[in-house]
Protein backbone atom coordinates (compact mmCIF):
# COMPACT_ATOMS: atom_id res chain seq x y z
CA UNK A 1 0.00 0.00 0.00
CA UNK A 2 1.28 3.61 -0.82
CA UNK A 3 2.65 5.41 2.17
CA UNK A 4 -0.21 8.44 2.35
CA UNK A 5 2.78 10.83 3.89
CA UNK A 6 5.23 9.93 1.37
CA UNK A 7 2.68 11.25 -1.17
CA UNK A 8 1.16 14.11 0.69
CA UNK A 9 4.86 15.43 0.90
CA UNK A 10 5.74 14.78 -2.62
CA UNK A 11 2.15 16.90 -3.47
CA UNK A 12 3.49 19.77 -1.02
CA UNK A 13 7.17 19.59 -2.74
CA UNK A 14 5.81 20.23 -6.22
CA UNK A 15 2.82 22.66 -4.79
CA UNK A 16 6.47 24.92 -4.21
CA UNK A 17 8.07 24.17 -7.37
CA UNK A 18 4.79 25.36 -9.01
CA UNK A 19 5.21 28.69 -7.21
CA UNK A 20 8.94 28.88 -7.86
CA UNK A 21 8.46 28.12 -11.71
CA UNK A 22 5.53 30.69 -12.02
CA UNK A 23 7.54 33.66 -10.01
CA UNK A 24 10.29 32.86 -12.18
CA UNK A 25 7.75 32.93 -15.72
CA UNK A 26 6.32 36.12 -14.63
CA UNK A 27 10.07 38.11 -13.48
CA UNK A 28 10.85 37.06 -17.18
CA UNK A 29 7.65 38.25 -18.84
CA UNK A 30 8.29 41.86 -17.59
CA UNK A 31 12.11 41.93 -18.66
CA UNK A 32 11.10 41.02 -21.78
CA UNK A 33 8.90 44.16 -21.77
CA UNK A 34 12.16 45.99 -20.33
CA UNK A 35 13.92 44.93 -23.19
CA UNK A 36 10.97 45.81 -25.61
CA UNK A 37 11.26 49.65 -23.85
CA UNK A 38 14.68 49.39 -24.39
CA UNK A 39 14.75 48.21 -28.39
CA UNK A 40 12.12 51.53 -29.14
CA UNK A 41 14.27 54.00 -26.88
CA UNK A 42 17.52 53.14 -28.99
CA UNK A 43 15.46 53.43 -32.55
CA UNK A 44 16.13 57.65 -32.57
CA UNK A 45 19.63 57.32 -32.12
CA UNK A 46 20.06 54.54 -34.40
CA UNK A 47 17.79 56.21 -37.53
CA UNK A 48 19.70 59.24 -36.98
CA UNK A 49 23.31 57.75 -37.19
CA UNK A 50 22.45 55.40 -40.25
CA UNK A 51 20.62 58.73 -41.83
CA UNK A 52 23.91 60.85 -41.77
CA UNK A 53 26.11 58.07 -42.81
CA UNK A 54 23.60 57.38 -45.71
CA UNK A 55 24.58 60.59 -47.22
CA UNK A 56 27.67 61.26 -46.10
CA UNK A 57 28.41 57.86 -48.17
CA UNK A 58 26.68 59.22 -51.16
CA UNK A 59 28.70 62.33 -50.85
CA UNK A 60 31.34 59.93 -51.35
CA UNK A 61 30.55 57.89 -54.09
CA UNK A 62 32.52 58.77 -56.84
CA UNK A 63 36.11 59.22 -54.74
CA UNK A 64 38.56 57.12 -53.42
CA UNK A 65 38.60 57.10 -50.27
CA UNK A 66 40.65 54.75 -47.30
CA UNK A 67 38.22 53.85 -44.91
CA UNK A 68 39.68 50.76 -42.60
CA UNK A 69 36.37 49.34 -41.73
CA UNK A 70 35.45 49.23 -45.62
CA UNK A 71 38.99 47.52 -46.15
CA UNK A 72 38.09 43.75 -47.78
CA UNK A 73 41.09 41.43 -47.15
CA UNK A 74 42.23 37.70 -47.56
CA UNK A 75 40.55 36.07 -44.91
CA UNK A 76 42.96 33.48 -43.14
CA UNK A 77 41.49 34.29 -39.67
CA UNK A 78 38.11 35.11 -38.35
CA UNK A 79 36.68 36.20 -34.72
CA UNK A 80 33.36 34.67 -33.83
CA UNK A 81 31.54 36.61 -31.49
CA UNK A 82 29.04 34.07 -29.93
CA UNK A 83 26.45 35.21 -27.76
CA UNK A 84 24.61 33.11 -25.24
CA UNK A 85 23.02 33.60 -21.61
CA UNK A 86 24.37 33.68 -17.91
CA UNK A 87 22.01 31.25 -16.56
CA UNK A 88 20.12 28.46 -17.60
CA UNK A 89 16.61 26.96 -17.01
CA UNK A 90 16.25 28.13 -20.93
CA UNK A 91 15.28 25.71 -22.92
CA UNK A 92 17.30 24.77 -25.61
CA UNK A 93 18.61 28.80 -26.11
CA UNK A 94 22.01 27.67 -24.86
CA UNK A 95 22.48 24.42 -26.46
CA UNK A 96 20.98 26.05 -30.23
CA UNK A 97 23.62 29.26 -30.38
CA UNK A 98 26.43 26.69 -29.39
CA UNK A 99 25.80 24.30 -31.82
CA UNK A 100 25.66 27.37 -34.46
CA UNK A 101 29.00 27.96 -33.64
CA UNK A 102 30.54 24.77 -33.76
CA UNK A 103 29.29 24.12 -37.06
CA UNK A 104 30.54 27.52 -38.30
CA UNK A 105 33.95 26.55 -36.56
CA UNK A 106 34.13 23.38 -38.76
CA UNK A 107 33.38 25.26 -41.79
CA UNK A 108 35.73 27.68 -41.48
CA UNK A 109 37.95 24.87 -40.60
CA UNK A 110 37.43 22.71 -43.92
CA UNK A 111 37.87 26.18 -45.72
CA UNK A 112 41.38 25.74 -44.16
CA UNK A 113 40.70 29.56 -42.39
CA UNK A 114 41.82 29.74 -38.73
CA UNK A 115 39.29 30.91 -36.09
CA UNK A 116 38.90 31.89 -32.39
CA UNK A 117 36.26 32.72 -29.90
CA UNK A 118 35.15 36.21 -28.58
CA UNK A 119 32.11 34.54 -26.34
CA UNK A 120 29.68 36.68 -24.48
CA UNK A 121 27.86 34.74 -21.94
CA UNK A 122 29.25 32.44 -18.93
CA UNK A 123 27.06 29.19 -20.51
CA UNK A 124 29.24 29.84 -23.90
CA UNK A 125 32.87 30.57 -22.27
CA UNK A 126 32.15 26.91 -20.01
CA UNK A 127 31.13 24.86 -22.90
CA UNK A 128 33.97 25.94 -24.80
CA UNK A 129 36.81 26.43 -21.79
CA UNK A 130 35.82 22.45 -21.36
CA UNK A 131 36.89 21.96 -24.95
CA UNK A 132 40.86 23.72 -25.36
CA UNK A 133 39.04 25.89 -27.98
CA UNK A 134 40.62 28.81 -29.20
CA UNK A 135 39.36 31.43 -26.82
CA UNK A 136 40.36 35.31 -27.44
CA UNK A 137 38.75 37.09 -25.33
CA UNK A 138 35.42 36.38 -22.52
CA UNK A 139 32.71 38.61 -21.28
CA UNK A 140 30.55 37.15 -18.13
CA UNK A 141 28.39 38.85 -15.56
CA UNK A 142 26.56 41.55 -18.22
CA UNK A 143 23.73 42.96 -17.12
CA UNK A 144 20.63 40.87 -18.50
CA UNK A 145 19.02 44.12 -20.38
CA UNK A 146 22.10 45.14 -22.30
CA UNK A 147 23.43 48.87 -22.16
CA UNK A 148 25.41 50.59 -24.75
CA UNK A 149 28.01 50.74 -22.67
CA UNK A 150 28.76 47.15 -22.65
CA UNK A 151 28.14 47.01 -26.86
CA UNK A 152 30.95 49.91 -26.63
CA UNK A 153 33.37 47.58 -24.39
CA UNK A 154 33.07 44.55 -26.86
CA UNK A 155 33.08 46.50 -29.51
CA UNK A 156 36.15 48.55 -29.16
CA UNK A 157 38.06 45.08 -28.75
CA UNK A 158 36.60 43.63 -32.12
CA UNK A 159 37.90 46.66 -33.63
CA UNK A 160 40.81 46.15 -32.23
CA UNK A 161 41.28 43.00 -33.46
CA UNK A 162 40.08 43.86 -37.21
CA UNK A 163 42.37 47.19 -37.44
CA UNK A 164 45.30 45.44 -36.08
CA UNK A 165 45.21 42.72 -38.75
CA UNK A 166 44.76 39.98 -35.78
CA UNK A 167 41.87 38.87 -38.18
CA UNK A 168 40.47 39.41 -41.29
CA UNK A 169 36.86 39.35 -40.90
CA UNK A 170 34.03 39.30 -37.83
CA UNK A 171 31.28 37.03 -37.53
CA UNK A 172 28.71 37.66 -35.18
CA UNK A 173 26.70 34.52 -34.10
CA UNK A 174 23.60 35.35 -31.94
CA UNK A 175 19.93 34.06 -31.44
CA UNK A 176 16.82 36.58 -33.74
CA UNK A 177 14.12 37.37 -31.20
CA UNK A 178 11.24 35.78 -33.82
CA UNK A 179 8.35 35.42 -31.09
CA UNK A 180 7.50 33.82 -27.61
CA UNK A 181 7.87 30.61 -28.33
CA UNK A 182 10.73 30.57 -31.81
CA UNK A 183 14.20 32.32 -32.03
CA UNK A 184 16.47 30.82 -34.35
CA UNK A 185 20.24 31.35 -34.15
CA UNK A 186 21.29 33.14 -36.85
CA UNK A 187 25.43 34.62 -38.31
CA UNK A 188 26.23 38.23 -39.36
CA UNK A 189 29.30 39.49 -40.28
CA UNK A 190 30.11 42.74 -38.53
CA UNK A 191 33.61 43.66 -40.27
CA UNK A 192 34.16 44.35 -42.63
CA UNK A 193 31.41 46.60 -43.38
CA UNK A 194 29.70 47.09 -46.97
CA UNK A 195 28.99 49.87 -48.63
CA UNK A 196 25.27 47.64 -49.27
CA UNK A 197 25.67 46.71 -45.52
CA UNK A 198 24.52 50.25 -44.96
CA UNK A 199 21.40 50.54 -47.01
CA UNK A 200 18.69 51.67 -44.81
CA UNK A 201 16.11 49.00 -45.17
CA UNK A 202 13.09 47.73 -43.70
CA UNK A 203 13.03 46.52 -39.77
CA UNK A 204 11.09 45.13 -37.30
CA UNK A 205 10.74 45.45 -33.90
CA UNK A 206 8.50 43.38 -31.12
CA UNK A 207 5.96 44.88 -28.98
CA UNK A 208 4.89 42.20 -26.09
CA UNK A 209 1.31 42.48 -25.24
CA UNK A 210 -1.67 40.08 -23.87
CA UNK A 211 -4.40 38.81 -25.52
CA UNK A 212 -7.33 37.04 -23.85
CA UNK A 213 -4.83 36.81 -20.53
CA UNK A 214 -2.17 35.01 -22.66
CA UNK A 215 1.08 36.99 -23.70
CA UNK A 216 2.00 37.05 -27.03
CA UNK A 217 4.03 39.22 -29.53
CA UNK A 218 3.55 41.36 -33.11
CA UNK A 219 5.93 42.95 -34.81
CA UNK A 220 6.41 45.82 -36.37
CA UNK A 221 7.43 47.30 -39.34
CA UNK A 222 9.33 50.51 -39.63
CA UNK A 223 9.98 52.04 -43.10
CA UNK A 224 12.21 54.58 -42.67
CA UNK A 225 12.01 57.96 -44.93
CA UNK A 226 16.00 58.86 -44.97
CA UNK A 227 16.03 62.60 -45.45
CA UNK A 228 18.81 63.82 -48.05
CA UNK A 229 21.40 66.54 -46.92
CA UNK A 230 21.07 70.03 -48.85
CA UNK A 231 23.39 69.80 -51.43
CA UNK A 232 25.05 73.18 -50.26
CA UNK A 233 25.94 71.98 -47.06
CA UNK A 234 29.35 72.67 -45.69
CA UNK A 235 31.53 70.59 -43.39
CA UNK A 236 33.53 71.88 -41.13
CA UNK A 237 35.70 68.92 -41.29
CA UNK A 238 36.27 66.39 -44.09
CA UNK A 239 33.66 64.05 -44.43
CA UNK A 240 35.98 61.40 -44.85
CA UNK A 241 37.48 62.09 -40.96
CA UNK A 242 33.16 62.11 -39.74
CA UNK A 243 32.21 59.54 -41.81
CA UNK A 244 35.44 57.40 -40.38
CA UNK A 245 34.56 58.58 -36.70
CA UNK A 246 30.55 57.18 -37.61
CA UNK A 247 31.43 53.64 -38.52
CA UNK A 248 31.96 52.78 -34.88
CA UNK A 249 29.00 54.07 -33.62
CA UNK A 250 27.10 52.07 -36.51
CA UNK A 251 29.17 48.70 -35.33
CA UNK A 252 28.38 48.82 -31.93
CA UNK A 253 24.80 50.08 -32.73
CA UNK A 254 24.77 46.84 -34.60
CA UNK A 255 26.39 44.63 -31.84
CA UNK A 256 23.39 46.15 -28.95
CA UNK A 257 20.83 45.48 -31.62
CA UNK A 258 22.12 41.93 -31.68
CA UNK A 259 22.80 41.81 -27.92
CA UNK A 260 19.12 42.76 -26.86
CA UNK A 261 17.68 40.74 -29.97
CA UNK A 262 20.04 37.86 -27.64
CA UNK A 263 18.48 38.83 -24.28
CA UNK A 264 14.67 38.92 -25.94
CA UNK A 265 15.29 35.41 -27.07
CA UNK A 266 16.87 34.35 -23.43
CA UNK A 267 14.05 35.64 -21.41
CA UNK A 268 11.27 34.63 -23.44
CA UNK A 269 12.92 31.16 -23.79
CA UNK A 270 13.01 31.05 -19.90
CA UNK A 271 9.13 32.43 -19.85
CA UNK A 272 8.23 29.17 -22.16
CA UNK A 273 9.99 26.50 -19.96
CA UNK A 274 8.97 28.07 -16.97
CA UNK A 275 5.18 28.00 -18.30
CA UNK A 276 5.70 24.62 -19.47
CA UNK A 277 6.97 23.55 -16.07
CA UNK A 278 4.62 25.06 -14.14
CA UNK A 279 1.95 23.08 -16.39
CA UNK A 280 3.63 19.75 -15.82
CA UNK A 281 3.19 20.83 -12.32
CA UNK A 282 0.02 21.22 -12.35
CA UNK A 283 -0.96 17.89 -14.33
CA UNK A 284 1.39 15.77 -11.53
CA UNK A 285 -0.31 17.49 -8.78
CA UNK A 286 -3.58 16.47 -10.33
CA UNK A 287 -1.90 12.74 -10.56
CA UNK A 288 -0.51 12.52 -7.08
CA UNK A 289 -3.64 13.45 -5.97
CA UNK A 290 -5.57 11.15 -7.74
CA UNK A 291 -3.03 8.39 -5.92
CA UNK A 292 -3.99 9.83 -2.99
CA UNK A 293 -7.19 9.41 -2.76
CA UNK A 294 -7.17 5.97 -3.86
CA UNK A 295 -5.06 5.06 -1.23
CA UNK A 296 -6.75 6.83 1.35
CA UNK A 297 -9.63 5.01 0.27
CA UNK A 298 -7.83 1.60 0.53
CA UNK A 299 -6.64 2.64 3.89
CA UNK A 300 -10.12 3.51 5.11
CA UNK A 301 -11.58 0.46 3.25
CA UNK A 302 -9.19 -1.66 4.99
CA UNK A 303 -9.40 -0.34 8.06
CA UNK A 304 -13.30 -1.12 8.33
CA UNK A 305 -12.36 -4.52 6.72
CA UNK A 306 -10.48 -5.12 9.90
CA UNK A 307 -12.97 -3.95 12.18
CA UNK A 308 -15.73 -6.42 10.99
CA UNK A 309 -13.76 -9.09 11.37
CA UNK A 310 -12.84 -8.29 14.95
CA UNK A 311 -16.53 -8.30 15.69
CA UNK A 312 -17.19 -11.05 13.89
CA UNK A 313 -14.38 -12.91 15.85
CA UNK A 314 -15.90 -11.88 18.83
Amino acid sequence: MPNLKAIRDRIQSVKNTKKITEAMRLVAAAKVRRAQEQVIATRPFADSLAEVIYNLRGRLQFEDVDLPLFEQREVKNVALVVISADRGLCGGYNANVIRRAETRAKELTAEGIEYKFVLIGRKATQYFQNRNAPIDKTYIGLEQIPSASEAATIGDELLSLFLSETVDRVELIYTKFVSLISSRPVIQTLLPLTPQGLEVKDDEIFRLTTRGGDFTVEREKITQEVASLPQDTIFEQDPVQILDSLLPLYLNNQLLRALQESAASELAARMTAMNNASDNASDLIKTLTLSYNKARQAAITQELLEVVAGANAL
